[in-house]
């Protein structure tokens, strides 16, 4: 039997302690709580997209009654910014949620299917991008996406060659 641990760095800061770019993109985040349409969960999630360019682009959830049909915060900036910026490299990525009013005291990741397509836009550019969740409790910082998806999947791991 072969045993191995994976770890992920994850620093926690306060708001006050984030580089002005970095808190200016968090608070990007959550001001686009404020667009979601979420009459179903109540549940507001609001994404900023840091271009390479230095271009902020937000995104929220949007929800439908048949839940398959919804998109989350963080795929509705990241495919608005693919058909509208190709080409160009994401750097960061902010989350931030709220419900009833109030902002998340714990962490709000992105899910399974957001965290796919974050990989995929990183892995694509060939370069790594930040994520930086907002709680009340503190800024949740990773360096990449890859850090926080183990046994990644790409298309290579389909044999394809993309």
């Amino acid at each position: 039997m072969k045993e191995y641990e994976l770890n992920v760095r994850v620093k926690v800061l306060m708001p006050a302690e984030l580089e002005k770019s970095d808190a200016e993109l968090v608070e990007a985040a959550k001001q686009a709580t404020e667009t979601s349409y979420s009459p179903y969960s109540h549940f507001q999630v609001g994404a900023a997209l840091r271009m390479e360019s230095g271009e902020i682009i937000k995104g929220s959830n949007q929800e439908n009654a048949s839940y398959p049909v919804s998109c989350c915060a963080e795929r509705t900036a990241l495919f608005w910014a693919g058909a509208n910026r190709p080409g160009q490299a994401v750097r960061a990525i902010a989350i931030a949620a709220q419900s009833k009013g109030r902002f998340t005291d714990d962490v709000t990741g992105p899910c399974g299917v957001c965290r796919q397509a974050l990989l995929e836009v990183e892995h694509r550019q060939g370069s790594p991008i930040r994520l930086l969740l907002y709680s009340e409790s503190g800024v949740h910082v990773t360096d990449s996406i890859e850090e926080i998806v183990p046994f990644s999947f790409y298309a290579e791991s389909m044999g394809s060659e993309e």
